[in-house]
């Protein structure tokens, strides 16, 4: 039998032990949410009780158990073509932008979950290919990194349920973009899969071994963090962006306050931040 309570010293320990390594910050209120995402993992790694579980994930020496419970901790939802507009905005203003680069065009998905999101960039850039009839004369680039390994695979394997595919996808993307696979999915085509590369990164760590690039999107991920961990992500991300390079972020998220590195350009719809 299983104790799926957790007590509260451990889960305050844990929610300091969440920051530090992934700065994500629990509140006082999200126990719940502890309960619901480490539950699962009991049975798996044969532990009676979730407290010890909490417990036992800080151990250093415990790899496994601590690399599972912060990949549940740090796997959000996602879905194509999310809020509609910032892959608008690439195909009307962006594209357009840098389509005299002498180099390919470096495009940077920062916590790219299950990759719906570096998958949908690269949809775009082949849609304003056909759309333009002149693309970008050099290429795109594209790099989608997330600290869970578990959903960095799912994105490399590239394939998908019929429940994923629903999520913000047309049946004329499906059949453009989309072949057939194993078991009822299917498995984006070569020629998006092929613009993307993945990569394991935490936004705590240093961003110099990706290189510069023209656009970032971060997009609903600052809103998990402390102020001063959010200032941090943004000073590494005006490192990482060329000279009047971009930085998309979620529809509800600011840098307000956070950052003066930034111009902020309004479209309609969205804003976009240009580096300074």
């Amino acid at each position: 039998m299983t104790d799926r309570e957790l007590d509260i010293a451990d889960y305050n320990q844990f929610r300091k032990f969440l920051e530090t390594q992934c700065g994500i910050v629990l509140g006082e209120n999200k126990m719940y949410l502890v309960k619901s995402r480490l539950g699962p993992l009991m049975s798996k790694f044969n532990i009676a009780s979730l407290s010890e579980l909490v417990r036992r994930s800080m151990a250093i020496s415990e790899r496994a158990l601590r690399s599972a419970v912060l990949d549940a901790m740090t796997t959000n939802e996602t879905l194509w073509f999310r809020d509609v507009y910032p892959f608008e905005l690439l195909k009307t203003k962006l594209f357009p932008e840098f389509s005299t680069l002498n180099r390919p065009l470096k495009i940077w998905s920062a916590a790219s979950s299950s990759g719906q999101e570096p998958y949908s960039i690269a949809m775009s850039f082949l849609e304003y290919k056909q759309q333009s009839r002149a693309g970008l004369g050099r290429g795109i680039q594209i790099i989608g990194t997330d600290i869970s390994n578990k959903v960095l695979a799912q994105s490399k394997e590239a394939e998908y349920d019929g429940l994923s595919l629903a999520r913000g996808l047309s049946e004329e993307r499906k059949r453009r973009f989309f072949e057939p696979a194993e078991g009822n999915r299917m498995r984006v085509k070569k020629e998006v899969s092929s613009m993307v590369n993945f990569r394991h990164l935490n936004l705590l760590d240093s961003y110099s071994l990706l290189g510069k690039f023209d656009v970032i999107f971060c997009r609903n991920v600052l809103i998990y963090f402390a102020p001063d961990v959010k200032k941090k992500i943004l000073a590494q991300f005006r490192t990482a962006l060329n000279p009047e390079g971009y930085l998309i972020l979620g529809a509800s998220e600011s840098i307000s306050g956070l950052s003066e590195d930034y111009k902020m350009i309004r479209c309609n719809p969205g804003i976009i931040y240009q580096r300074k």
